[in-house]
């Protein structure tokens, strides 16, 4: 994949794609989510600090109704021009899912310099009151702007 250089924002598409099954166990509910298509495009998504280990999929393991796990994965701003970053969720399946999972993260808004790399955390939270869902998926776009 080329990069085009007159492209003044470069975007980052973090498409995650989760799938949960809600497993009832002694009487509580529990969600197995697992993410892939990870795709950084101008700016990378990476495991570490260094930059060496891009990520390729988001694992969020197991959570509990009610509950939230968090992964931290780090930005870096591979375009030419410094760019603030903003995350968007989309293609909720099914719909109804959007009001009872969510997804956030701890960005503070701070323009990132070109090259520079920050740490994100990503929270998925399950609400104690999920029902009636039994699969999910939703994509989430990081941009730079």
């Amino acid at each position: 994949m080329s990069y085009r250089k007159t492209i003044p924002a470069a975007i980052c598409l973090l498409t995650i794609v989760a799938f949960g099954a809600f497993v009832a166990s002694g009487g509580s509910s529990k969600t197995i989510v697992y993410a892939s298509s990870v795709n950084g495009v101008g700016t990378g998504i990476y495991w570490d600090q260094a930059c060496t280990n891009r990520t390729l999929s988001l694992p969020w393991g197991s959570v509990e109704a009610g509950s939230n796990t968090t992964l931290t994965i780090y930005i870096k701003n591979e375009g030419n021009s410094a760019a603030p970053l903003s995350l968007e969720t989309s293609n909720w399946n099914p719909s109804t899912a959007m009001n009872n999972i969510s997804l956030k993260w701890n960005y503070s808004g701070q323009v990132l310099s070109a090259g520079q790399v920050i740490p994100i955390e990503l929270t998925l939270t399950v609400c104690a009151t999920v029902s009636g869902i039994t699969n999910f998926s939703f994509d989430t776009t990081i941009t730079t702007n």
